[in-house]
C-alpha cells in the first residue's frame, strides 16, 4: 500500500516537473518593431507596408503621412531579453516579465546621439499594434519618430 501511494506520488513529481518547463517555453511572443517617422507635410504618396497601422497612427499621433524608416523581429520567451535594431542608429530593448512575454519593459536608445529616447513599460495583445514615439527626429520641423510594436 506504501509503495504505490509513494510510486504514485513520484509518477505526479515527474508528470508536473516535465510539464512545468513545456508550459513556460509556450509563453513566447515574436515581435516586430517597425520604426516611421511621422509628419504634417502632405504625401499623396502611401507606404504599403504601414496600409494596416495608417489609422490608429492618425489618431494617436495627429499627422498626415508616416515615412517607413526600419523594421526588425525576433522571438521573445516570458524572463527573456532581446535587442530589435530598427533602422536610423535606433535600437530598442525589450525584457519580458518573468510570468509573461506580453508584459515588456522597452528602452529606446538613439545610439547615434548616444541618449534613451523612451524608458518605459507595456502590456501588448496579440496583434494589437502598440505605437510609442513623437520624438523630434531633427531633420525637418515638426517631423517626429514613432515605433509600431506588434507582438503576435
Amino acid at each position: 500500500m506504501n509503495t504505490a501511494r509513494i510510486l504514485c506520488t513520484l509518477a505526479l513529481v515527474a508528470l508536473v516537473t516535465t510539464l512545468v518547463p513545456h508550459a513556460q517555453a509556450a509563453d513566447s511572443a515574436r515581435l516586430q518593431a517597425i520604426l516611421i517617422t511621422a509628419s504634417n507635410e502632405s504625401s499623396s504618396k502611401r507606404d504599403a507596408r504601414l496600409a494596416p497601422y495608417e489609422a490608429r497612427l492618425r489618431s494617436l499621433l495627429r499627422f498626415e503621412s508616416f515615412t517607413f524608416q526600419g523594421s526588425d523581429a525576433d522571438t521573445l520567451a516570458a524572463g527573456a531579453r532581446t535587442t530589435l535594431v530598427i533602422g536610423q542608429g535606433h535600437e530598442l530593448d525589450l525584457t519580458a516579465a518573468a510570468d509573461s512575454a506580453h508584459k515588456l519593459r522597452v528602452r529606446w536608445a538613439d545610439k547615434i546621439g548616444g541618449r534613451t529616447l523612451m524608458d518605459t513599460g507595456l502590456k501588448l495583445n496579440p496583434g494589437v499594434p502598440a505605437i510609442i514615439g513623437g520624438m523630434p527626429t531633427g531633420r525637418k520641423p515638426g517631423e517626429v519618430y514613432a515605433v509600431i510594436l506588434v507582438a503576435r
